[in-house]
């Protein structure tokens, strides 16, 4: 089952003509997961050919607008579409609440549920979704308000079945190979037993990604990143503006490939520009100085997740535990 992460929009605070404000959409299978909504993410869903209604959840880091202010219409649009189905909500104490009160959008009237989860500050950590299939967790990030990073893992996958030997030992019947895929045992046409162990190779390691933006380098963001197969880190400024990186709270390219370094992601995304910049090239440049294997986000590019075998150039360097205080 092929993967995707789609880029919606990769600006900062302020409207830029060539960028959309924040919001990330994965595609897994039939449910699509949504990483912020900032305004106008509706009509970057359309212009992905991504429809609404396979929405699953969505996932809000923080209470500035540019990071949540496109919900309203996207649930108004879900509303007219007689969207059905359950909507997991996930985002800062207070997102519900803020977005309820707006007329017409209270839950009463919407055709569909939503299942809200608001984290509080100080929570750490914790797994925010769960399905047979995947998770997805939250951690604390450190901004000026609260906020919080989300990262997807999808279960180990069952080893590859080789047919030809499961034949050799007696199984013929497709029922027999999906039990084995599986993980259970069954009996070939000669009386046989045969345990998946003689047929199905190891689990294959799920694939991951984490989403961290709008935040100093800290703990919280390291551990999301840890391991990660496609990591995306807000680039807002480069190091000849770090000074203004502290003040808003903000990191830098070249952080954003420390953190990507440390966690021992694998291949990093920069996202969230600073309209100072009319193109993101020298972000990149100053972040492949630290960890060569980035590259600046696209939008409406779709970026295939993919399992890449650990090296030891990705190994994380610290030892990855959620926490909230700065490195």
């Amino acid at each position: 089952m092929d993967t995707e992460l789609i880029v919606l929009g990769t600006a900062s605070a302020m409207p830029v003509r060539e960028r959309h404000f924040s919001a990330c959409a994965l595609r897994y299978g039939g449910d699509l997961l949504l990483f912020d909504c900032g305004e106008g993410t509706q009509y970057q869903l359309l212009r992905a050919g991504l429809k609404g209604p396979r929405l699953k959840a969505v996932f809000i880091t923080h209470l500035h607008g540019d990071h949540w202010f496109g919900l309203p219409g996207l649930f108004s649009s879900l509303s007219l579409l007689r969207f059905a189905g359950t909507l997991t909500l996930v985002g800062p104490e207070g997102l519900s609440r803020a977005l309820f009160a707006i007329p017409g959008l209270e839950p009463d009237r919407l055709p569909f549920g939503v299942e809200v989860v608001e984290p509080a500050p100080g929570f750490g950590a914790c797994t925010v979704l769960e399905t047979p299939a995947y998770r997805v967790r939250a951690g604390e990030l450190m901004h000026g308000v609260f906020c919080a990073g989300y990262r997807f893992e999808e279960n180990p996958r069952p080893g590859t079945l080789d047919v030809a030997q499961a034949r050799a030992l007696g199984v013929t019947d497709v029922r027999a190979f999906r039990a084995l895929k599986a993980g259970q045992a069954v009996v070939a046409t000669t009386g046989r037993v045969v345990d998946p162990g003689m047929v199905v190779g190891p689990e294959k390691p799920g694939r991951s990604f984490a989403y961290v933006t709008d935040t100093r380098p800290c703990a919280g963001g390291r551990s999301l990143a840890a391991g990660v197969d496609l990591f995306y880190h807000e680039a807002t400024f480069g190091q000849d503006h770090l000074a203004r990186a502290l003040e808003t709270h903000h990191a830098t390219a070249r952080e954003a490939a420390e953190v990507a370094r440390d966690a021992g992601a694998r291949r990093l995304l920069l996202g969230h520009f600073s309209a100072r910049y009319p193109t993101p090239e020298p972000l990149v440049e100053e972040a492949r100085a630290v960890f060569e294997n980035t590259e600046a986000a696209e939008e409406l590019k779709p970026y295939l997740l993919e399992t890449v075998p650990a090296s030891p150039e990705h190994a994380p360097r610290p030892d990855p535990i959620f926490r909230t205080s700065a490195p």
